[in-house]
């Protein structure tokens, strides 16, 4: 038999209030504690919450605003897990929330589970996070997009060799301080080359008919980058990065894995937010190519441009949404909530990052009536 596992930590209602006193954002299910410091602020209204709910029932900071929680959002919370409440203290006792109970659903060993937890995921969680998991994901077979689709909060290992890992990983500012220069300097070439009035759409088929691309247009072929960009985002992420790949195929499920899955499995690894450099500018390298046969070199340089920009804007956005604080009431505030929905409960939906529109069209919106409105 192995050995006992350390029995939880015991704190008093006086330990608590002092804790919350000092910042900490306590939660309690019966008398199962949990401190959610680190993650609350990610959440969207978790500032808010942190300052006005701190210390209550896990009812109240579960189910407030923006919108109501997940089965995964409930998972969550066990990784939080801080210790038990001491028995005898009738304020705390008294506040036994309904919610409260159903999110503590059943005991299995020495692990509190929260009610509709798939069981056959522990307690190994079918891979082992002391290796790198780019090798191992492949033989979850179909274990593997159910267990992709459940999200955790903790640093992910992709490959062994350090450089490797090193070169697949990228802190936010490195994409602006590599992409800002490129994406001027060439926004200067394609509009010192449109000055020279060489340019005319068109010529390929008829000279006689070809229409002239005057400087002037510039800023709204780049904003015709821009555009097309998004709407590449949208295809990318619904079509490529969400694809179901086939359980009996291990590279696709590693493909996959690489590409996108391993950001749904730890939604809060920062250095795997934005697309690191290196393999980024291959993939920009195979789309300048698709504009250059396209369309003529500089007006292919113009579109291009523009959805370098779109790129770094939607990879700087990603980022912010995970990791920013926006005001509540904006903009940012709302599509923060959105792709958080995206992450913990309607991953076959909401794909738009910088902007939901696309999701119109597609009909992929999350929808509204999973928004709860404060009261």
């Amino acid at each position: 038999a192995g050995a006992m596992a350390a029995p939880p930590r015991s704190f008093s209602a006086a330990e608590v209030r002092s804790r919350c006193a000092q910042g900490a954002c306590l939660v309690r299910c019966r008398r199962r504690l949990y401190d959610l410091s680190g993650f609350v602020r990610l959440h969207p209204g978790g500032e808010q919450l942190l300052r006005r709910r701190a210390g209550t029932d896990v009812s109240a900071a579960l189910d407030g605003p923006p919108h109501r929680h997940s089965a995964n959002a409930r998972r969550w919370l066990e990784q939080y897990y801080l210790g038990e409440m001491e028995s005898g203290d009738e304020q705390f006792a008294a506040r036994n929330h309904a919610d409260a109970a159903q999110l503590c659903a059943w005991y299995r060993g020495d692990v509190w589970v929260p009610q509709g937890y798939n069981r056959c995921l522990l307690p190994q969680d079918l891979v082992d996070w002391q290796k790198p998991l780019l090798w191992q994901v492949g033989y979850l077979g179909e274990k593997y997009d159910e267990w992709v689709h459940q999200p955790v909060d903790r640093p992910i290992r992709l490959f062994h060799s350090d450089i490797l890992e090193y070169l697949s990983k990228t802190a936010w500012y490195v994409v602006f301080m590599v992409w800002a220069p490129v994406v001027l300097y060439l926004s200067w070439v394609s509009y010192t080359s449109l000055a020279q009035g060489n340019t005319r759409l068109f010529s390929s088929f008829t000279t006689e008919y070809s229409i002239p691309v005057h400087k002037y247009y510039f800023p709204f072929i780049f904003l015709l980058g821009m555009f097309l960009w998004s709407l590449l985002e949208y295809l990318i992420h619904r079509f490529v990065f969400h694809m179901k790949p086939p359980a009996s195929n291990y590279y696709l499920i590693t493909l996959h894995f690489l590409l996108h899955g391993q950001h749904h499995k730890s939604p809060f690894d920062s250095s795997r937010l934005v697309f690191p450099p290196v393999p980024a500018s291959l993939v920009m390298a195979f789309f300048y190519g698709i504009l250059q046969l396209m369309l003529p070199q500089v007006l292919g340089l113009s579109v291009f441009v523009g959805g370098l920009c779109g790129y770094v804007i939607y990879d700087m956005m990603h980022y912010y949404l995970h990791y920013g604080s926006p005001k509540k009431g904006t903009y940012l505030y709302g599509l923060k909530a959105y792709h958080v929905k995206h992450h913990f409960e309607h991953q076959k939906s909401g794909f738009g990052i910088s902007t939901r529109f696309w999701d119109h069209p597609f009909r992929t919106l999350i929808p509204e009536e999973t928004f709860e409105k404060e009261d």
